[in-house]
């Protein structure tokens, strides 16, 4: 109890960890899967979690990862997380089921997807998913993936691909599917070291080899050139929105609260912080980013009075949102002590229409 009471990180760590030792402790099966148990397990747990620091969910989810006891939704939620809390979780939580992978695939970032093309014993469905997507990054992991659930055709599919993405070749040419068919075309988009091993492992005859070699030039100059290999491109505002996504996950499952506001600032993540902030107070996103880029402190002292903040915590926050957006919202100490008023007394509803009002005229 004294710990469920103090905000301290070091003591929230301590409360979060006690609580996995106690359900460990308590065995698994069908004594932890009993519904009121999982929805009281899951209370909990998503209300510490949110508010937690970087480093406390990084350890829970090493804690958690292996757990077939912990609550479905949490174990998503870290799934969703940033990619060093999430990657024990995408490798090892028996709770993430197919559908729960596929779903990372369309809504996580390139670094969470390469995470699920690595999972050990990745089934079907899930490697239909990744081929369809046909991210080159992720194919590339899913091809060094030797425990992964492929057929004859999806191997082909791989191979195929191989011709353009240059990173799927060296997984490739170890697979230990491969067939000697897919190794002799394989064969003719390598280099010289590749080109040894494949010959080496699959035996394959000089002539043969001549004749493929033979018929790729003529494709070649038929088709005339392709491309130069792997470019992989980031896809432009993906953070945000995965952001976006674990915010809407939160709000829905009642677990979005003012505390992860502070939170997104300590980690560095000022479009977190926007997303949030919008989400709690129903703002326009464009709103909240224009209020902080502005010269009017206050704005953003509105926003974060309708959503409960409390003033003694306002300067802190605006502080944090001043280093991490190049000093704005400008205006200096003297702004930033007429700012606090925005928390007079008025009520949060005020609060918020005020806001909504003057964010019209930036």
């Amino acid at each position: 109890m004294d710990l469920a009471k103090s905000r301290a990180p070091a003591d929230r760590e301590r409360l979060l960890l006690g609580i996995v030792d106690l359900c460990e402790a308590g065995g698994s099966g069908e004594a932890m899967a009993q519904p009121e148990i999982q929805a009281l397990l899951n209370s909990i747990f998503l209300s510490l979690v949110v508010e937690a620091e970087r480093e406390i969910r990084k350890r829970l989810a090493a804690k958690l990862a292996h757990a077939d006891w912990a609550p479905p939704a949490l174990i998503n939620v870290l799934a969703l997380d940033e990619i060093e809390i999430a990657r024990p979780i995408i490798a090892g939580s028996p709770l993430l089921k197919d559908h729960d992978l596929i779903r990372l695939l369309a809504e996580a970032t390139i670094e969470h997807q390469i995470e699920v093309a690595r999972r050990p014993q990745l089934a079907a469905p899930v490697v239909a998913a990744i081929l369809k997507q046909a991210e080159p990054a992720v194919l590339a992991a899913l091809a060094g993936n030797p425990t992964a659930e492929l057929s004859e055709s999806d191997l082909k599919r791989l191979v195929d691909k191989a011709r353009q993405v240059a990173a799927l070749r060296a997984p490739l040419s170890r697979h230990p599917k491969l067939t000697s068919e897919l190794a002799l075309q394989l064969y003719v988009w390598v280099g010289q070291a590749l080109r040894d091993a494949l010959a080496d492992r699959f035996r394959l005859a000089p002539e043969v080899i001549r004749e493929a070699l033979a018929a790729a030039v003529a494709e070649a100059h038929a088709a005339g050139p392709d491309g130069k290999g792997l470019v992989v491109v980031a896809r432009e505002d993906e953070r945000e929105a995965m952001e976006r996504r674990l915010i809407d996950k939160l709000h829905s499952a009642g677990q979005l609260r003012p505390g992860y506001l502070i939170r997104a600032l300590r980690e560095g993540r000022l479009s977190l912080f926007c997303t949030t902030l919008a989400m709690l107070g129903r703002f326009e996103a464009d709103h909240i980013k224009r209020a902080i880029d502005s010269d009017r402190p206050e704005l953003l002292a509105l926003a974060c009075a309708a959503v409960g903040i409390d003033r003694s915590v306002f300067p802190t926050i605006l502080n944090m949102v001043r280093e991490l957006n190049g000093g704005r919202p400008a205006g200096g100490a003297e702004s930033a002590r007429r700012a606090v008023g925005a928390f007079g007394p008025v009520t949060p509803q005020v609060a918020g229409a005020a806001f909504r009002q003057a964010a019209l005229s930036i």
